[in-house]
């Protein structure tokens, strides 16, 4: 008899490989999400691990197409990933920690109802612990592809098993200066598995680590190219572009231009809707493709001088024709 739920099947035959003759402690929604149900993953599986540290090994089913191809995408099952998370347990917990198959249902709701999606290299700040009511100084989110579950193919597509992994909020930081997965090479070293242990320090505690980060951070400049700036926006008057900021917005936008332009990275500035590209270059030049999207490349010292201009006033930008910088205190 034909399965009607292949895209399942599949993360079931990769998790009998990994995990044979365990059965895990599944959690399911009564409610489905595509029938209106609040939680869109439609299950949720936890499997005690004790090596190489204790932890549980959570895996989520619903961000692929579990049961029909849906999409026009041929090549990818529905968003292309599974959620998966790695919590430590001491050796002796059985009760599942409902708290991390909350959060990965939060997740999930933030995907379906933005339409963004996760890649491994990308962050999230969650605004406060992860776990809510319990003190902690992970603050923060990463994506990774997990480890050991790694990619598949299935019926309906190509399927990515994507780990979330807990940052400490000076984590956070380093990964969006520098580099997400360099920061995740940092922590895997002392945490295996990127297993997210609530209980722990933050990497930046120790002065070799925070040593390797800031050498990577010269070395290559940030890996971040996108930053939601609120209350930005630009505007094109006559042969006159302005760039205006909030003054409690630019100490972020400052150092991004910092991290980035001079590494020969572009930058993306998003102020809901209204967005600029940012570019070093030999000669200036601005572009406006549509779409509310400007196109501005910088030659060198107008990149020097940018991050010093992101301070309240108006300042006209050195070797370009007519771009000026507007900060308010509004």
């Amino acid at each position: 008899m034909t399965s009607d739920a292949l895209g399942w099947d599949a993360i079931d035959a990769r998790l009998v490989e990994l995990y044979p003759g365990v059965e895990p402690k599944h959690y399911g929604t009564l409610h489905r999400f595509a029938l209106g149900g609040p939680d869109p993953l439609d299950g949720i599986s936890f499997y005690p691990r004790s090596e190489p540290v204790p932890h549980w090994h959570i895996v989520g089913y619903g961000m692929s197409e579990l049961y029909a191809k849906e999409t026009d995408n041929p090549e990818e099952s529905g968003w292309g990933f599974e959620f998966t998370f790695r919590v430590a347990r001491q050796p002796d917990d059985t009760d599942p920690p409902i708290w991390a198959a909350n959060l990965l249902q939060n997740l999930a709701r933030y995907v379906f109802s933005s339409g963004n999606w996760f890649e491994p290299g990308h962050h999230m700040n969650a605004n406060g612990p992860i776990r809510h009511g319990y003190e902690t100084a992970v603050t923060a989110l990463a994506f990774a592809e997990d480890p050991e579950l790694g990619t598949i193919a299935t019926p309906h597509g190509r399927l990515q098993f994507l780990q979330v992994v807990g940052l400490t909020g000076d984590e956070y930081a380093a990964a969006r200066q520098w580099d997400t997965l360099g920061v995740l090479g940092l922590l895997a070293e002392r945490q295996p598995m990127l297993v997210t242990d609530l209980d722990r320090p933050s990497l930046t505690d120790d002065p070799a680590v925070r040593a390797e980060i800031e050498a990577g951070r010269a070395r290559d400049g940030s890996s971040t190219g996108l930053l939601m700036v609120g209350g930005f926006h630009w505007t094109a008057e006559e042969d006159t572009i302005r760039l205006r900021f909030k003054d409690v917005t630019t100490a972020t936008v400052a150092q991004a231009v910092r991290d980035r332009l001079p590494h020969g990275r572009e930058l993306l500035l998003d102020g809901n809707g209204t967005r600029v590209v940012l570019r070093r270059a030999g000669v200036f030049a601005v572009r406006q493709p549509g779409d509310g999207l400007l196109e501005v490349d910088l030659p060198a010292e107008a990149v020097a001088a940018l991050p010093d201009a992101l301070v309240p006033g108006i300042h006209p930008m050195p070797g370009t024709s007519h771009l000026i910088v507007e900060v308010s205190n509004d």
